[in-house]
């Protein structure tokens, strides 16, 4: 079986396309990862072989970037599913990923949720296509009628008729990580009687003895992992929700390790705190085994990293509203507090994490997700099912 991945550009979506790109490659199938041009790095980083299609023109990406601060989640939200992915990213990649697929021959396409030029050429060339949930299924439900516009454009400039692209979108299998329990029962009535929704557990997120960067604080203090994501570091607000974080920490007695992501810096926020450690980057599979606490963004990845070990989570929305949903989530199953994010949210992040560290009872829960996780099928499982879905079984 031949398998293209496809995805947009950034880490928080490449990453979920990999377990299932590797267990493939495991298998013995041919895999191949189609992603703009810009993103041929990451990608052979992760041990992919890179097909690059065109990106969307930094100037128009600009204009539609410019005042999504000033938007509520919602309203940015909306953007960015129309304009910047259903739109801008799709048109720009339709030519090159239709050329990548004829060139290509996959038995079948596998794209993250964001990525739509795909989602057009394998239409138009008559390969079939699966969808990996970059979240909780909700997401596919809200973004559906949003992109109803956006694809009935995209399928106009190769010639598709009105609502094509929107049906394909809706009967579209989808892979996903999150255990049921997170999840909304599956709404939609597919065409055909095959599951639309297909679970299966990551190997990577198994709990192993991890490494700390090091020593500092009381080690009989608890851990408590703040982390609010890869980018939130190039925000301009964020320099203020890292330093009032620890301020805020500081009084706790607990061991802090804080990770700016890639385009933070750790020495813009020395002094360290007597309990901290700042790094920009650390594997989140090594911090757990040693975390009472999570502190994140609602990241998918830092998310689902975090259920799976069983560890309780603070969740602080920064920047999009999948991030809210994910909050929501955690915080109706017992496994966390939502707390609204902003760099006035440190006390109250103090707070929460109080909470966790003295109820025990929101661990228990947590680890009762990550149980249910765990009896999830490995995704080696998957690949079968898989090709069956194109034929290829």
């Amino acid at each position: 079986m031949r398998v293209l991945f496809s995805t947009t550009a950034g880490a928080g979506h490449l990453g979920p396309l990999v377990p299932l790109a590797r267990a493939c490659q495991t298998a013995g199938h041919e895999v191949v990862v189609a992603a703009p041009v810009s993103f041929a790095d990451p990608v052979r980083r992760v041990g992919f072989e890179h097909m690059g299609f065109p990106e969307a023109p930094p100037e128009a990406l600009g204009r539609l970037m410019a005042g999504l601060e000033n938007l509520s989640l919602d309203e940015a939200n909306a953007r960015m599913i129309q304009d910047v992915f259903g739109r801008l990213d799709a048109c720009a990649a339709l030519p090159g990923m239709t050329g990548i697929i004829e060139r290509c021959r996959p038995d079948v396409v596998v794209r993250e949720m964001c990525e739509f030029g795909s989602l057009a050429a394998a239409e138009l060339v008559g390969v079939p296509h699966v969808q990996v949930a970059l979240g909780m299924h909700e997401l596919c439900d809200r973004a559906e009628p949003l992109l109803a516009q956006p694809l009935a454009e995209l399928g106009a400039l190769v010639g598709m008729t009105d609502g094509r692209l929107s049906a394909a979108l809706h009967d579209e299998p989808v892979f996903s990580t999150v255990p049921e329990r997170l999840d909304e029962p599956y709404r939609h009535t597919p065409t055909d009687a095959a599951p639309r929704m297909l679970r299966f557990r990551d190997a990577s997120l198994s709990v192993t003895p991890g490494s700390l960067p090091g020593h500092w604080g009381k080690p009989t203090d608890p851990l408590v992992y703040v982390t609010f994501g890869s980018v939130a570091g190039s925000f301009h607000q964020s320099g203020g929700l890292f330093a009032s974080t620890l301020e805020a920490l500081a009084e706790l007695p607990v061991r802090v390790l804080l990770t700016t992501g890639e385009s933070g810096d750790p020495d813009a926020l020395r002094p360290w705190p007597d309990n901290a450690h700042v790094e920009r980057w650390w594997p989140q599979v090594e911090v757990m085994p040693h975390a009472a606490v999570v502190v994140g963004h609602g990241g998918f990845g830092t998310t689902m990293t975090a259920l799976a070990a069983g560890v309780p989570q603070v969740v602080v929305p920064l920047f999009a509203s999948d991030q809210v949903l994910n909050a929501e989530r955690i915080a109706a199953a017992g496994a966390g507090v939502h707390v609204d994010g902003g760099t006035g949210s440190a006390a109250s992040i103090c707070d929460a994490v109080t909470e966790l560290l003295t109820h025990l009872e929101y661990g228990a829960r947590a680890r009762t997700l990550a149980a249910e996780m765990a009896r999830l099928p490995e995704v080696a499982e998957a690949v079968p099912v898989l090709a069956e879905l194109c034929g290829a079984g």
